[in-house]
């Protein structure tokens, strides 16, 4: 029986299968040259993404010996990348990785620039 492993991403950091290199992504966006050739800018698919930025334990001012504490629920800040989202973000903040046999990117949320999502259905981007 095979083990199945599982990545577990935390905080604010983004898994991105990265795309082939081409200078259109299929969603029309181009990459000048320029930015190619010093590939400062790469794309790629969403897989996974972190729980997000933790916030602050409002109950942590009480810190009085006689203050009941309990382990709180840590609640977190949702990204807006999700997975199957298509990513340009900047390259030199991004660590490559192998898992099983593929190769992925982990990239901090905020190196990404531009989010790519088919299901924009009713939304006007030109006005």
């Amino acid at each position: 029986m095979k083990s199945r492993n599982e990545l577990i991403l935390v905080g604010d950091r983004v898994l991105i299968s990265l795309d082939k290199e081409q200078a259109r992504t299929e969603f029309g966006l181009y990459l000048p040259p320029g930015v190619k050739e010093k590939e400062k800018v790469r794309g790629g698919y969403v897989i996974r993404v972190g729980p997000g930025y933790p916030l602050p334990d409002p109950t942590s001012i009480n810190d009085e010996p006689w203050f009941a504490k309990s382990k709180p629920d840590i609640k977190y800040m949702p990204l807006q990348a999700q997975a199957g989202d298509y990513a340009l973000f900047l390259s030199n903040s991004a660590i490559e990785i192998e898992f099983e046999g593929r190769k992925y990117v982990v990239v901090p949320h905020s190196a990404i620039l531009v989010l790519v999502r088919d299901n924009l259905s009713g939304l006007d981007l030109d006005s």
